[in-house]
């Protein structure tokens, strides 16, 4: 396995865009726009930057690149916390119950309220692997690493994660729930919206958008049958999520109607086995498939990869490939859970 996740550098920006390019639309954390792709890398480096060891308006990028041949094949992001500058909306799926004495009758009506509920939450998102590299077993690496980094950097991450998926769009672009809902009070399209909420942020939305709960029965049949469903495309990452203890939690996303993962930050699996041990030894024998995800590093020097490892005393041994990937050897430490 050549394949090492790192931090983002300023030399990645086209490498970003011709991700961004290849996302198909939707991906907000991701937007083909190289000048505000430009600007998350120069956030990132700030965040990296910062010396204070607490949670702030941080933003992480990372790179899943091939040591073998130089390329970058993937990428995903993490947020210290969302709904610090603008608030971070989402619709939140309700019901009511109502009884009439007169008909004898008890009815129940599903609504929407939008809401700020998840403001201060941390987030792991822009998620994108290369297709040629999918069948790889490296999704785990390019996902997983991310809850490493908050394990190795706890106090600059809150006390809920979220995950937002991207909701159901056609072949063409369009999103049923955009088209039978926030499209009727807009004058745009849901490409459109998405681009702008993408640059700009979603402050458009509390501006434009009806503050009171809209009941579902209103929109229509396509709108209703997407709301909480993730795009075709999603639905591993949906699973993955599941596998790490995220749930959906009746928040769905203001525009595509995609669902909105929920996990407690310390309840993430990956978070919750993940152990810290120095390394004690690096064996030279060839071994088979890799048996954890190991990472080491420091903010901008993170690195993790896909490796083995066992117990030993005074610590682990780390195979050869790994630590050379990591730029370890006896001493160092490294953080790491079962793969």
């Amino acid at each position: 396995m050549t394949f090492i996740l790192r931090t983002a550098r300023e030399k990645d920006l086209d490498a970003l865009y011709r991700m961004a390019k290849g996302t198909g639309g939707g991906f907000t954390n991701l937007p083909p726009d190289k000048p505000t792709l430009k600007a998350k890398l120069e956030r990132a480096a700030k965040s990296l930057a910062r010396d204070e060891d607490a949670i702030g308006n941080d933003l992480f990028v990372f790179i899943l690149e091939d040591t073998e041949t130089g390329k970058v094949r993937g990428t995903c992001q993490a947020f210290s916390q969302v709904g610090t500058e603008l608030p971070f909306y989402s619709y939140r799926i309700g019901r009511i119950t109502q009884h009439s004495k007169e008909l004898d009758r008890t009815f129940r009506a599903e609504m929407l309220t939008l809401t700020t509920d998840l403001d201060g939450a941390s987030e792991v998102g822009g998620l994108y692997l290369d297709a040629a590299e999918r069948s790889a077993g490296v999704g785990k690496l390019l996902a997983r690493s991310r809850y490493l980094f908050i394990k190795m950097h706890r106090s600059r991450f809150g006390e809920v994660t979220l995950a937002e998926l991207r909701g159901a769009i056609d072949d063409a672009g369009n999103s049923p729930f955009w088209d039978g809902l926030a499209g009727r009070f807009f004058d745009m399209s849901f490409r459109d919206a998405d681009e702008f909420n993408a640059k700009h942020g979603n402050q458009f939305i509390a501006d434009l958008m009806p503050k009171h709960p809209i009941y579902t029965a209103l929109l229509s049949e396509a709108a209703r049958q997407v709301m909480g469903q993730p795009h075709y495309s999603g639905r591993p990452a949906m699973r993955m999520l599941e596998s790490e203890g995220f749930s959906f939690q009746n928040y769905i996303d203001i525009f595509d109607g995609g669902p909105t993962m929920i996990a407690a930050t310390d309840q993430i699996r990956t978070v919750r086995q993940a152990r810290t041990e120095p390394v004690a030894a690096v064996s030279g024998e060839p071994g088979g498939e890799p048996s954890h995800i190991i990472a080491t590093g420091h903010l901008a020097t993170f690195r993790a990869c896909l490796g083995r490892i066992a117990a030993t005393e005074g610590g682990v041994t780390l195979d050869a490939a790994a630590a050379r990937l990591l730029g370890v050897g006896a001493g160092d430490t490294v953080t790491f859970a079962p793969g």
